[in-house]
Protein backbone atom coordinates (compact mmCIF):
# COMPACT_ATOMS: atom_id res chain seq x y z
CA UNK A 1 0.00 0.00 0.00
CA UNK A 2 1.28 3.47 -0.68
CA UNK A 3 0.48 6.55 0.27
CA UNK A 4 -1.47 7.06 -3.10
CA UNK A 5 -4.13 4.05 -2.32
CA UNK A 6 -4.78 6.65 1.46
CA UNK A 7 -7.89 8.32 -0.35
CA UNK A 8 -9.74 4.83 -0.70
CA UNK A 9 -8.97 4.14 2.63
CA UNK A 10 -9.92 7.10 3.85
CA UNK A 11 -13.76 6.55 2.17
CA UNK A 12 -13.81 3.08 3.43
CA UNK A 13 -12.88 5.05 7.31
CA UNK A 14 -15.59 7.61 6.63
CA UNK A 15 -18.53 4.93 5.54
CA UNK A 16 -17.27 2.34 8.41
CA UNK A 17 -18.60 5.53 10.91
CA UNK A 18 -21.28 6.37 9.18
CA UNK A 19 -22.22 2.23 10.08
CA UNK A 20 -20.82 2.80 13.75
CA UNK A 21 -23.12 5.98 13.78
CA UNK A 22 -26.39 4.80 12.25
CA UNK A 23 -26.22 1.42 14.35
CA UNK A 24 -25.21 3.42 17.34
CA UNK A 25 -28.72 5.32 16.81
CA UNK A 26 -30.64 2.28 16.14
CA UNK A 27 -29.24 1.10 19.55
CA UNK A 28 -29.56 3.68 21.48
CA UNK A 29 -33.38 3.89 20.27
CA UNK A 30 -33.89 0.73 21.37
CA UNK A 31 -32.46 0.84 24.86
CA UNK A 32 -29.39 -0.87 24.32
CA UNK A 33 -26.75 1.49 25.85
CA UNK A 34 -24.29 -0.31 26.09
CA UNK A 35 -24.35 -1.72 22.42
CA UNK A 36 -24.78 2.28 21.77
CA UNK A 37 -21.75 3.11 23.36
CA UNK A 38 -19.55 0.53 21.70
CA UNK A 39 -20.66 2.00 18.36
CA UNK A 40 -20.09 5.67 18.97
CA UNK A 41 -16.69 4.92 20.74
CA UNK A 42 -15.94 3.14 17.48
CA UNK A 43 -16.78 5.42 14.94
CA UNK A 44 -14.94 8.27 17.10
CA UNK A 45 -12.26 5.85 16.77
CA UNK A 46 -12.38 5.43 13.07
CA UNK A 47 -13.00 9.26 12.42
CA UNK A 48 -9.59 9.77 14.53
CA UNK A 49 -8.10 7.32 12.06
CA UNK A 50 -9.39 9.02 9.10
CA UNK A 51 -8.02 12.27 10.56
CA UNK A 52 -4.12 10.69 10.67
CA UNK A 53 -4.99 9.01 6.96
CA UNK A 54 -6.14 12.59 5.82
CA UNK A 55 -3.24 14.40 6.83
CA UNK A 56 -0.33 12.34 5.81
CA UNK A 57 -1.87 12.19 2.68
CA UNK A 58 -2.55 15.93 2.17
CA UNK A 59 1.17 16.67 3.95
CA UNK A 60 3.12 13.68 1.91
CA UNK A 61 1.22 14.82 -1.95
CA UNK A 62 0.99 18.00 -0.97
CA UNK A 63 -1.53 18.40 -4.52
CA UNK A 64 -4.89 19.05 -4.57
CA UNK A 65 -7.47 17.31 -7.03
CA UNK A 66 -9.39 19.86 -8.88
CA UNK A 67 -13.08 19.28 -10.06
CA UNK A 68 -12.84 20.37 -13.57
CA UNK A 69 -14.92 17.69 -15.63
CA UNK A 70 -17.65 17.57 -16.56
CA UNK A 71 -18.26 21.44 -15.96
CA UNK A 72 -21.99 21.19 -15.59
CA UNK A 73 -21.34 18.96 -12.30
CA UNK A 74 -18.40 21.70 -11.11
CA UNK A 75 -20.89 23.49 -8.65
CA UNK A 76 -23.02 20.69 -7.25
CA UNK A 77 -19.39 19.03 -6.29
CA UNK A 78 -18.38 22.33 -5.04
CA UNK A 79 -21.31 22.81 -3.13
CA UNK A 80 -21.10 18.91 -1.50
CA UNK A 81 -17.20 19.63 -0.63
CA UNK A 82 -17.86 22.86 0.50
CA UNK A 83 -20.67 21.90 3.43
CA UNK A 84 -18.64 18.93 3.98
CA UNK A 85 -15.13 21.07 5.20
CA UNK A 86 -17.48 23.62 6.69
CA UNK A 87 -19.15 20.88 9.08
CA UNK A 88 -16.22 18.51 9.38
CA UNK A 89 -14.73 21.64 11.26
CA UNK A 90 -17.98 22.20 13.08
CA UNK A 91 -18.18 18.79 14.11
CA UNK A 92 -14.87 18.55 16.42
CA UNK A 93 -15.57 19.89 19.53
CA UNK A 94 -19.30 18.82 18.95
CA UNK A 95 -18.00 15.09 18.65
CA UNK A 96 -15.50 15.68 21.83
CA UNK A 97 -18.25 17.51 24.06
CA UNK A 98 -20.71 14.80 23.36
CA UNK A 99 -18.33 12.24 23.82
CA UNK A 100 -16.94 13.95 27.36
CA UNK A 101 -20.58 14.27 28.68
CA UNK A 102 -21.27 10.92 27.71
CA UNK A 103 -17.76 10.01 30.04
CA UNK A 104 -19.08 12.27 33.09
CA UNK A 105 -22.72 10.44 32.85
CA UNK A 106 -23.94 13.38 32.31
CA UNK A 107 -26.37 12.05 30.07
CA UNK A 108 -28.92 15.11 29.97
CA UNK A 109 -26.65 17.55 28.27
CA UNK A 110 -25.26 14.51 26.21
CA UNK A 111 -28.40 14.39 24.85
CA UNK A 112 -29.23 17.65 24.24
CA UNK A 113 -25.58 17.99 21.98
CA UNK A 114 -25.58 14.47 20.55
CA UNK A 115 -28.93 15.85 19.06
CA UNK A 116 -26.91 18.28 17.27
CA UNK A 117 -23.72 16.01 16.94
CA UNK A 118 -25.01 12.90 15.54
CA UNK A 119 -26.67 14.31 12.23
CA UNK A 120 -23.62 16.84 11.46
CA UNK A 121 -21.99 13.77 11.91
CA UNK A 122 -23.60 11.20 9.85
CA UNK A 123 -23.55 14.01 7.37
CA UNK A 124 -19.79 14.71 7.10
CA UNK A 125 -18.99 11.02 6.97
CA UNK A 126 -21.50 10.61 4.06
CA UNK A 127 -20.22 13.21 2.13
CA UNK A 128 -16.72 12.16 2.53
CA UNK A 129 -17.57 8.68 1.05
CA UNK A 130 -19.56 10.90 -1.57
CA UNK A 131 -16.58 13.63 -2.57
CA UNK A 132 -14.24 9.89 -2.73
CA UNK A 133 -16.42 8.72 -5.02
CA UNK A 134 -17.24 12.11 -7.35
CA UNK A 135 -13.54 12.80 -7.33
CA UNK A 136 -12.18 9.61 -7.79
CA UNK A 137 -14.57 6.95 -9.49
CA UNK A 138 -17.68 8.54 -11.44
CA UNK A 139 -16.14 11.50 -12.55
CA UNK A 140 -12.28 10.84 -12.24
CA UNK A 141 -10.04 13.87 -12.68
CA UNK A 142 -6.74 14.13 -15.03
Amino acid sequence: MSVHDLPAVNATLNGLSAVFLTLGFIFIKRGNKIAHRNCMITAFGTSVIFLACYLTYHTTVRTVTHFVDPAWFRPIYLTILLTHTLLAVVIVPLILMTLNRARKQNFEAHKKVARWTWPLWLYVSVTGVVIYLLLYQIFPQK
